[in-house]
């Protein structure tokens, strides 16, 4: 087997065929990584997401130098992996920032079941949190690819 580097064009490639991820962030010296949906924006270099005010959401806040991998696994010798360094902002209802909403709600709703995981019921809890949409302003993009060698 023989690890490649992906270019960014090809790292572009993953991100836009890719809807979930897994997103790194830190408080405290604690990292913390979980599970997000999510929809590439290649014109604005920005990956735009949504999620229940919880704690990743007060995590970002606090420091909002994220990190987004994002893997397609064929076979343990077979993949393929991207990282996204970006910073985390927060998309508000204020008048200036009506387009970057409208154009992550553009790009959610292309995705099926869209508003999920993010506005799913949590079993336990009697009320739905706010919604908070964001979006991941990419700083750098690496990736990597596996090839089998041919003998």
């Amino acid at each position: 087997m023989v690890i490649h580097e992906l270019t960014h064009s090809q790292c572009c490639e993953v991100l836009a065929r890719s809807e979930i991820g897994r997103l790194a962030c830190a408080q405290s010296d604690q990292p913390y990584i979980v599970p997000i949906h999510f929809s590439f924006d290649v014109e604005r270099n920005c990956v735009y997401a949504f999620s229940a005010l919880g704690q990743k959401v007060r995590w970002m806040r606090a420091n909002p130098k994220v990190c987004l991998e994002i893997e397609e696994l064929e076979h343990r010798d077979s993949w393929t992996t991207v990282v996204v360094f970006g910073l985390y902002e927060e998309i508000h209802h204020a008048e200036e920032e009506s387009e970057a909403r409208r154009r992550a709600e553009q790009l959610f709703r292309a995705r099926s079941q869209w508003w999920l995981p993010a506005a799913a019921r949590v079993p336990g809890r009697d009320h739905h949190h706010d919604v908070v949409v964001y979006r991941i302003q990419i700083e750098q993009l690496t990736g990597r690819r596996t090839a089998r060698i041919r003998e």
